[in-house]
């Protein structure tokens, strides 16, 4: 028969070391099981809470699920109650001092009493999806007893430790929405093999991961905040190695959360220098999640789409962008409340140090000046031929870029 009701005593029933609720080592005796369950560090036994829960009695219509492993009885469901049991009637010790009001308890309990198979299907039935279970400890169970391949989430664990090592980040939109495997690549780590692969060294690994992690505890990123968002919400310094470390070779990531506990920072933004060519805002820019980052990124994604059909286009596109950079400047400014020339002169010289030599040379030939800057941005707006000279467009975005990383920037 698959099952069958049989009393077992209580004493004879073994707790199971390979519980997906808090697992051991599999050598582990009852009593450190009970010793574990006591301490509760990981806060998932709360025996207090479950002896007021069970009233004055035990049910017996809560049957604890039984497998036999030779002649010992090992319980898969219902761990909880037989440790009260163990408990109540002195088969294990707890520490003096330690109160916990167990109800009347039998010393021989009615079991259901089945197959490895049905206990792990009934076991898996019940915990989850009912809450009782968190991510990881689902996805151990599922690969271990279930057959399935491991998911991104327990392969990231297993070669990081970092979310046994960050509780938190031990959640349901985390598994789905951050550490799945699309936008794993997105910041540069990859799944191959089943092992946690990656473009980036050891210490630019771990900078990304942490940033990650501060993030998810900050709830900048949450179930109602950024949600779906990873690269974006990340700080600059975070960025900045995604995309230089994009090209970089594939290698097995050797990094590990468990090693130390030290949060290491990632490093800070680099001074904006020159590139080779001119590009927009000089560069790509790493701001503060809002409504001026969102524009910026508009704006790029204009400026992308008029280098790829410029030869389709009339010379008045370029106009489109002038007026762009022109509503970028006053959304900035509005954001911290000054006015649009106000904003842009009081910056401008801050901004301009930040420059390479020769971006202010470039500036100084296109006569962008803080005396001019106001006035370049009202010739824009209103479309004038000017406009269509696309190094005084680039010129005037590049001290715009380095307005707007010193006032709406983040540092790493």
């Amino acid at each position: 028969m698959e099952q069958k009701v049989e009393y077992i005593n209580i004493k004879d029933l073994v707790l199971w070391t390979e519980n997906p609720r808090d697992p051991i080592d599999a050598n582990a005796k009852d009593q450190e099981i009970v010793d574990r369950a006591i301490e509760d560090k990981s806060l998932k036994w709360s025996l207090s809470k479950l002896a007021k829960e069970m009233g004055d009695y035990y049910d017996f219509s809560e049957l604890p699920t039984v497998v036999y492993h030779g002649k010992k009885p090992i319980v898969y469901d219902g761990n909880r109650r037989i440790v009260l049991g163990k408990i109540k009637h002195g088969c294990v010790t707890i520490p003096k001092g330690t109160v916990i009001q167990i109800p009347n308890f039998p010393e021989n309990i009615p079991c259901n009493v089945c197959t490895k198979k049905i206990a792990l299907n009934n076991v898996y039935r019940k915990h989850s999806d009912s809450g009782s279970w968190q991510p990881l400890e689902r996805d151990i169970f599922v690969h271990k007893f279930m057959g399935e391949e491991k998911s991104p989430f327990l392969i990231l664990e297993e070669d990081t430790a970092i979310i046994s090592n960050n509780p938190h980040l031990n959640q349901r939109f985390v598994k789905d929405e951050i550490f799945k495997e699309d936008s794993l690549k997105s910041i540069g780590f990859f799944i191959k093999n089943g092992r946690l692969n990656s473009v980036h060294d050891d210490n630019d690994a771990r900078a990304i991961l942490t940033d990650i992690s501060n993030k998810v505890k900050s709830k900048t990123i949450s179930t109602r905040e950024n949600r779906g968002k990873v690269l974006e919400v990340l700080d600059p310094s975070s960025q900045q190695i995604i995309d230089r470390n994009r090209e970089s070779k594939i290698h097995l990531s050797k990094i590990r959360f468990d090693e130390t506990k030290e949060k290491q920072k990632a490093p800070r933004q680099a001074k904006r220098v020159a590139k080779k060519g001119i590009e927009l805002f000089g560069g790509k820019l790493y701001l503060k999640i809002g409504e001026v980052s969102n524009l910026y990124r508009d704006i790029t994604d204009l400026y992308t789409f008029y280098t790829s059909r410029k030869d389709e286009l009339s010379n008045s596109f370029l106009g489109l962008i002038r007026m762009s950079l022109r509503l970028l400047s006053e959304t900035a400014a509005n954001g911290v409340k000054k006015k649009f020339d106000d904003y842009l002169k009081d910056n401008f010289d801050e901004a301009k140090k930040e420059l390479d030599q020769d971006i202010k040379t470039l500036l100084s030939n296109q006569n962008v000046k803080k005396e001019s800057i106001v006035q370049l941005l009202h010739t824009g707006a209103h479309n004038y031929q000017s406009t269509s000279n696309i190094e005084q467009t680039l010129a005037i975005s590049i001290i715009i870029g380095s307005i707007l990383s010193l006032t709406y920037g983040k540092e790493g």
